[in-house]
C-alpha cells in the first residue's frame, strides 16, 4: 500500500475533526521525497559546524558525521553490499551505529534493526528472515552470535565496542571495566572490527549516493503487532521523514543546537525516529547515552544540559526517585516527553510537580504510537495536553474510535478501539500478508487505517485517552511483550505440559512478566528443574522478557470454553500481593 499521495487534499477534507482548533494555523507537511540519508543530508548539511553527536564528551560535527557515513558507505560498497541488501544493525547507541544507519540508507541499502540484548535464536530468526548479507553488531553480543552466524546468509560481521568513539581517558577506563573480559573473534575474511572496516572505504573512490523514493522501505524494525507473534516492519523513507516536519509543528520551541537526549535505544522506534533522526534532521545535538543507570539520572541532566528528555515512563519513574535530583537545575529543558506507555492522571501529576520544584517551566508532554506508525503519531502539544491525556494526531494524521466488532466509528467519549491512518503507517509485515491484512484496513476513500488492539476514546475536544490494551501485552521498561511468545517458547523446553504468563507491578518496569507452569508427567518440580526452564529461556529470550517468576502448579483455572484464565491468575496474585503487604504493614 503506497503512502497517502493525497495528504494535503484528505487535510483539508478533514477539518471538521475537533482537534484541528489546536493546530494554530499550521499548515500539513508534504511527504518529502527521497531517503532518510537524502533528507537528513538536505536538512542539515548547513549546519556543518554545529554539533551533531555528544558522545560522553567527545564531540561530533555534523561534518565530522557526513564524513563518517560517506566512509562507511564507501565500506559497505567495498564489501560487496548492492542497493537493496539487508544490513542488520545490533547496536547499542554509540556513534557507530547512527553512522552504520545512514550510510546503509546513503547507498540504498536497508538497515535491520536488532536488540543487542535479544538471545541466539531471534537473532538467527531475524538475520534468516530478513535475508540479511551483513552484520554490524555491538561487541557484547558476540557471544550470542557466533553460534548462529553460519547458519544464515551474513557473509561479513563487522565487531563495535561502546569505547571506540569515547574520548581517550574515559575509553581506557572502559577498556579495563568492561571490554577487558569481552570475548571477541580474531580478524578474519568473516569477521572484523570497526577501525579495521572504515578504512576500507578509502579503497572506493565512486560516488555511492543511490537516490531513493518515498515509498521505498528505509528500515525493518521488529513487534508483536496486535496478536504477539514476532514480526519484522517494513517502514518508508517518506513515512519517517515527514515525521521530522510534523513534529517540528508540535514543538515549536525547538531550534539548531538544542540537545536531545537519547537514552531510548535505535532499535526501538521512538528512539530511532523521534530521539536521533528527528533531532539530526533539525540541526540539534543528541547526545548518545549507550546504557542507562536510573543512579546516575542526575549527573546525566548535570552534565550535559539537555533541552529535551523523551522517555518512557520506567525513566521518570527513576528521575522522580533519584535521591541525588535535590540540586539538580532543570530551567533550561523546553520539553519532557513520555511515550511506548501511559502515564496515569496521577503520576503525571506527580512528574509535573517534580519538574516545576526543579524549575523546570514545562509540565511533562504524553504521545501514543507505535512502530506500525512510524513511532509517535499522537502527542499531547500545541495546547492539547490534557492531564492524563496521549493528546491530539500529529498535522496530517487522523484517527477514530470504531466498536471492535462492528467496526463503526464512535462518538465522543465512547470507549472502542483506537485507529490511526496517516503517511508515517507502514508499508506492512515481511513476508506476512495474512497479519498485514488484518491490521492495515483501506476505507471507501482509500485512506489506509491500522487497528491498533488499543482501546481508548477521544473526547469532545478531540483528545485522545488511551486506556487499556484489547490484546492481552505487557509493557516492560516500554518495550512490548507477549505471554504468548514466552509461552511458546516455556512449551518448547520439552518439560512443560501447561502454561500461563501473566505480568505484575515493578517498581520501575511497570511490569515484569510471571509464568505459571504445569509440568509434564514424570517432570520432576525440583529446583533443577526450574534452572533448566531458566536457562532456556535464557537463550531463547531477549532479558526484558525473562520470567521474573516461575511458578509450578498441578493444574492452571480454566474458562468455561476450556482456555487457561489468566484472569483469574491475575486476580490471585493480586490477592496474595495484597496479603503479603497486609503483613508486613502489621510487623
Amino acid at each position: 500500500m503506497k503512502i497517502i499521495d493525497n495528504l494535503l487534499e484528505t487535510f483539508a477534507k478533514n477539518k471538521d475533526r475537533k482537534w484541528h482548533k489546536f493546530y494554530q494555523g499550521n499548515k500539513c507537511p508534504e511527504i518529502p521525497e527521497g531517503s532518510l540519508y537524502e533528507f537528513l543530508e538536505k536538512q542539515s548539511g548547513k549546519y556543518v559546524n554545529e554539533v551533531a553527536i555528544n558522545y560522553f564528551g567527545r564531540l561530533i560535527t555534523y561534518r565530522e558525521l557526513f564524513r563518517e557515513i560517506d566512509l562507511c558507505a564507501k565500506a559497505f560498497k567495498t564489501s560487496g553490499i548492492r542497493e537493496n541488501d539487508v544490513i542488520s544493525i545490533c547496536m547499542a547507541n554509540t556513534p557507530e551505529a547512527v553512522i552504520a544507519f545512514y550510510a546503509a540508507s546513503k547507498i540504498g541499502a536497508i538497515p535491520n534493526m536488532i536488540h543487542p540484548l535479544s538471545a541466539e535464536q531471534e537473532i538467527k530468526d531475524s538475520l534468516i528472515a530478513t535475508k540479511s548479507v551483513m552484520l554490524v553488531t555491538i561487541n557484547l553480543a558476540y557471544k550470542n552470535i557466533k553460534n548462529i552466524i553460519e547458519e544464515t546468509d551474513v557473509y561479513k560481521v563487522v565487531i563495535v565496542s561502546a569505547k571506540d568513539s569515547m574520548p581517550r581517558v574515559t575509553s581506557l577506563g572502559y577498556y579495563f571495566i568492561a571490554d577487558r573480559l569481552v570475548e571477541v573473534p580474531k580478524s578474519t575474511e568473516k569477521f572484523m572490527l570497526w577501525k579495521d572496516f572504515r578504512l576500507k572505504g578509502l579503497r572506493y573512490d565512486s560516488n555511492v549516493l543511490v537516490k531513493k523514493d518515498k515509498d521505498d522501505t528505509a528500515v525493518i524494525l521488529h513487534s508483536g503487532g496486535t496478536s504477539g507473534t514476532p514480526k519484522h516492519i517494513l517502514l518508508r523513507n517518506g513515512g519517517i521523514n515527514i515525521v521530522v516536519r510534523q513534529a517540528a509543528v508540535s514543538l515549536p520551541e525547538l531550534t539548531v543546537g538544542d540537545n536531545m537526549l537519547a537514552i531510548l535505544p535505535l532499535f526501538h522506534c521512538f528512539g530511532l525516529v523521534e530521539c536521533v533522526h528527528f533531532p539530526l534532521c533539525s540541526g540539534m545535538t543528541v547526545t548518545l547515552v549507550p546504557k542507562f543507570d536510573a543512579s546516575r539520572f542526575d549527573k546525566l541532566l548535570t552534565k550535559y544540559k539537555p533541552t529535551v528528555i523523551p522517555g518512557v515512563p520506567t525513566l521518570f519513574e527513576a528521575l522522580i526517585n533519584n535521591k541525588h535530583m535535590e540540586t539538580v537545575d532543570m530551567c533550561d529543558v523546553k520539553y519532557v516527553v513520555s511515550g511506548g506507555d501511559t502515564l496515569n492522571e496521577e503520576k503525571n501529576r506527580i512528574v509535573n510537580k517534580f519538574l516545576k520544584t526543579h524549575n523546570c517551566h514545562h509540565n511533562i508532554i504524553q504521545g501514543y504510537g507505535m512502530t506500525e506508525s512510524s513511532g509517535g503519531f499522537v502527542f499531547g502539544g500545541l495546547g492539547s495536553d490534557v492531564l492524563g491525556s496521549v493528546g491530539i494526531p500529529l498535522i496530517g494524521n487522523d484517527m477514530k474510535i470504531v466498536d471492535p466488532d462492528t467496526g463503526k466509528e464512535l462518538g465522543p467519549n465512547k470507549t472502542g478501539e483506537i485507529m490511526l491512518s496517516g503517511p508515517a503507517v507502514m508499508k506492512g509485515y515481511l513476508n506476512n500478508e495474512k497479519e498485514t491484512n488484518e491490521v492495515l484496513e483501506k476505507d471507501e476513500k482509500g485512506n489506509v487505517w491500522v487497528h491498533t488492539g488499543d482501546a481508548g476514546y477521544i473526547n469532545e475536544d478531540g483528545v485522545l485517552f488511551f486506556q487499556q490494551r484489547i490484546k492481552r501485552m505487557l509493557i516492560v521498561s516500554g518495550y512490548n511483550v507477549y505471554p504468548s511468545h514466552i509461552e511458546e517458547i516455556l512449551q518448547e523446553t520439552g518439560l512443560v505440559k501447561d502454561c500461563c504468563v501473566i505480568g505484575i507491578p515493578h517498581p520501575y518496569k511497570v511490569q515484569v512478566p510471571k509464568a505459571y507452569i504445569v509440568l509434564n508427567e514424570g517432570v520432576e518440580e525440583s529446583a533443577v528443574t526450574e534452572r533448566e526452564i531458566r536457562k532456556y529461556c535464557e537463550k531463547n529470550l531477549a532479558r526484558y522478557m525473562l520470567p521474573k517468576e516461575y511458578v509450578f502448579r498441578k493444574s492452571l483455572p480454566k474458562t468455561m470454553i476450556g482456555k487457561v484464565s489468566y484472569k483469574e491468575l491475575e486476580k490471585e496474585n493480586e490477592k496474595e500481593m495484597a496479603e503479603k503487604k497486609a503483613k508486613q504493614e502489621e510487623k
